[in-house]
């Protein structure tokens, strides 16, 4: 999976390509939570257009971030969120939490 952090004027955009399974999740969270303690970014968009497979890993990761904008008074968005990822997510009721873009 490969993850890009771009921050422009306090919008942090990461991008999730491959599967997020319960072994990528982890990795992904430690390092998603080192880089928003460092930028302290106003926003964080997980973008999920190259995303393969999502199971029940990925909604605690976006659970986590979710929690993470919280704290610093931010926001979290998902964008281009494929279908299989999308039904998880939904699933979850995270689209109560999070606002979702779906591709």
């Amino acid at each position: 999976m490969e993850l890009t952090c771009r921050s422009r004027s306090c919008k942090t955009r990461w991008k999730l390509t491959g599967e997020i399974d319960h072994h990528r999740a982890q990795a992904l969270s430690r390092e998603l939570e080192r880089e928003v303690s460092t930028r302290l970014p106003g926003e964080l968009v997980l973008d999920f257009s190259g995303v393969t497979f999502m199971d029940s890993s990925g909604i605690a990761l976006v659970l986590r971030a979710s929690r993470l904008m919280e704290e610093l008074g931010g926001r979290l968005r998902l964008e281009s969120v494929p279908g299989q990822a999308l039904r998880v997510l939904k699933a979850a009721g995270i689209h109560r939490r999070v606002e979702l873009g779906e591709e």
